[in-house]
């Protein structure tokens, strides 16, 4: 074949090319057909199904996640009926307004039942919280210290909540036995509907 024949190639004459050419022409339209529909049909498709896929994986976590929570739940409503009585125990241990003043009297009780003796006993203000509030006692005591031992031991046994940070032991003299503790003793009262609403 000359190349003269290759430019008197014409679409008109299509039936006369020669069989090497026919097969080149027939190749590349196949090639160029095939290249469209991937490009214009199935690449948009293979798109569209890599999204479904990756919501389908959603579903099936989401599925399971419910599956789970609803197999487990009367276990779930159990634990929420247990944390309600653990809360309303919780509750009932926080003072109210009115029993404050007696718990107080319970604490200094407790240190004099010890055989302490009170340097310091003064109750600061109030801090409220959520549904409750702080009421921090600054104490200092002088004694022993299995009485200071046997002071906290009585105050932690209280009905109430009464807890006690920042404890400071030293000794009150260089040549005594005696000891000075101050502490934070922090009790807690439940603030009633109006007080949780913000008139205190």
């Amino acid at each position: 074949m000359k190349m003269s024949d290759l430019q008197n190639l014409t679409f008109e004459n299509v039936g006369s090319w020669p069989l090497p050419i026919k097969t080149a022409a027939i190749v590349l339209a196949s090639v160029g057909m095939l290249g469209g529909l991937y490009w214009y049909v199935s690449k948009p498709q293979l798109e569209e199904l890599k999204v479904a896929e990756s919501r389908e994986q959603d579903l099936r976590n989401s599925f399971d996640i419910k599956q789970r929570k609803a197999a487990n739940l009367d276990a779930l409503k159990q634990q929420m009926v247990d944390m309600k009585e653990s809360f309303g125990d919780m509750l009932r241990r926080l003072p109210n307004k009115t029993e404050v003043a007696g718990l107080l009297v319970d604490i200094s009780q407790q240190g004099l039942g010890a055989g302490l003796e009170f340097e310091l006993f003064r109750p600061g203000n109030e801090v409220p919280a959520d549904f409750y509030a702080e009421l921090p006692i600054q104490i200092r005591v002088v004694g022993e210290y299995h009485e200071f031992g046997k002071f906290i031991s009585g105050v932690s046994d209280l009905p109430r909540i009464v807890t006690n940070h920042n404890i400071k032991i030293r000794r009150k003299d260089p040549k005594g036995n005696l000891l000075v503790m101050e502490t934070t003793a922090k009790t807690y009262r439940y603030l009633d509907d109006e007080e949780e609403g913000g008139s205190p």
